[in-house]
């Protein structure tokens, strides 16, 4: 079993946003298992925070950009890649502004932030997409296409066309994911002359400077175009190197390029979430198919893990039997829905009901065909979270447990007499201040039944009089 892992401590930079040009402070902190990547806004009232998911990506022109509730975090990509390549699982990341600082353009700072904090395992297990068939992603606009196909760890290729002379054609490998530091995170972001003088002239790049990015001249710079650039980035004049560069940076490597392509694509694939175990082949790989294919695989993960139904035996003596059940739940029959817990974690939960034909709600619901009501599976599953979130409490039978919320609800199929109800809850985020939010599952026969997202608070309960 493979750990979860954050960081051992705290660790901050500073810089200059690229596109903003806004100085900014990023603190890397520690978080708790199943937290994921998580921006937080502290500049902001209320210190919003922003999931790393693809479903906030709203804008892939010249960096990953997520939103949510109007607040943005934009260029992602080169902090999740780090992450993602020095093997992190959960970690809080402070930002005091739009945008991360660009330092070189490369993912090296930020891994030298992850090295410097040290890592620590939790007390959780990874949870991994196996990737047992080829998926894959075009985009219809520009024909980039990326997929995935099986393998046994995560590795990368990129292939990029830039359809230049000065570039061509170049290819970057990451076999390994541990090699991400060495071989990938110094690459720099680089752009054309021509797409410089377009940001330029529209103020798109206020953070920009010859350091911070690769400048190959795929034309004839013109006296108009060296002004602005003098003017620019405060310079008397300019070299052209034999290789195409425009200032003195010296390259890396020949497909310095590529692997920073290569970077972008671990940067934007750590918007799925997961893990993965497989072998992705980017070809023109840009942030718009990136993340497109992000988001193709998120959903694809979700679905398979609301239809994965949980297996057991269910003649094996359980974790806890209804007696059991009944010290922690103040609940009782009828209205006592589960009859066991199988499975018991920090982060979820597993439970089961027997349906018999003697329940007290088959008599008035639709007697004459027998359907066990939909609200009763709801709460039914909250019954089971409820087991979860009173085991985060030393004294779970002074404790009250009460629903706050339900989203996202959806009845699959009849559950009928004669069925076994199996119960998962999993949480979404850690439990605070005794609030639980969770996303529930109901099986019977092999197949989903019931889903929801629930939130629930537990409270001590008031002393009798």
């Amino acid at each position: 079993m493979i750990k979860q892992k954050t960081l051992k401590k705290a660790v901050s930079i500073e810089g200059v946003g690229l596109h903003t040009g806004e100085n900014v402070k990023l603190t890397l902190k520690p978080a708790p298992a199943n937290y994921g990547f998580k921006f937080v806004r502290v500049d902001l009232e209320g210190k919003p925070v922003i999931e790393a998911s693809a479903q906030f990506v709203t804008k892939t022109q010249r960096g990953t950009v997520l939103e949510k509730n109007g607040v943005q975090v934009h260029t992602t990509e080169h902090v999740l890649a780090a992450l993602t390549g020095m093997d992190i699982d959960n970690c809080m990341i402070e930002i005091n502004a739009a945008e991360p600082p660009i330092k070189d353009g490369s993912a090296k700072y930020f891994v030298s932030m992850i090295e410097s904090a040290g890592m620590v395992e939790q007390d959780a297990e990874r949870e991994y997409f196996v990737v047992k068939k080829v998926i894959s992603y075009v985009d219809p606009e520009t024909g980039s296409e990326i997929l995935i196909m099986p393998a046994d760890h995560y590795e990368i290729t990129a292939m990029v066309d830039f359809g230049t002379k000065v570039l061509g054609t170049q290819n970057a490998y990451l076999k390994d994911i541990k090699d991400f530091a060495k071989e990938i995170a110094p690459a720099r972001t680089f752009s054309f002359l021509h797409e410089l003088e377009m940001l330029l002239k529209n103020g798109l790049i206020k953070g920009g400077d010859l350091s911070n990015a690769i400048i190959f001249v795929d034309k004839e710079i013109s006296d108009e175009t060296k002004e602005l650039l003098k003017d620019y980035f405060k310079k008397d004049d300019f070299e052209v190197k034999p290789n195409g560069i425009l200032n003195n940076i010296d390259l890396q490597w020949p497909n310095e390029a590529a692997r920073h392509k290569l970077l972008d694509v671990v940067g934007d694939l750590a918007l799925i979430g997961t893990k993965l175990k497989g072998k992705v082949i980017a070809n023109k790989p840009g942030h718009k198919v990136n993340t497109a294919f992000a988001k193709k695989l998120q959903k694809i993960i979700k679905n398979e893990k609301r239809n994965k139904v949980p297996e057991f035996d269910l003649n094996q003596p359980p974790l806890m039997d209804v007696e059991k059940i009944m010290t922690l739940l103040p609940h009782r029959p009828p209205f006592l829905l589960i009859d066991r817990i199988l499975e018991l974690s920090d982060s979820h939960v597993v439970g089961m009901k027997n349906v018999t034909m003697n329940e007290s709600f088959f008599i008035g619901h639709f007697p004459g065909a027998p359907v066990m009501p939909g609200v009763l599976q709801v709460e039914a599953m909250a019954q089971t979270g409820g087991i979860l979130v009173l085991s985060s409490v030393p004294d779970p039978e002074n404790y009250l447990t009460y629903f706050m919320k339900m989203d996202k609800v959806k009845f699959k199929r009849k559950v009928k007499p004669g069925d076994t109800l199996i119960f998962k809850a999993d949480l979404i985020s850690p439990i605070r201040r005794g609030i639980c939010h969770m996303q529930a599952y109901a099986y019977a026969n092999g197949q989903l039944v019931a889903e929801a997202e629930m939130m629930a608070q537990i409270a001590r309960k008031e002393n009798e009089k």
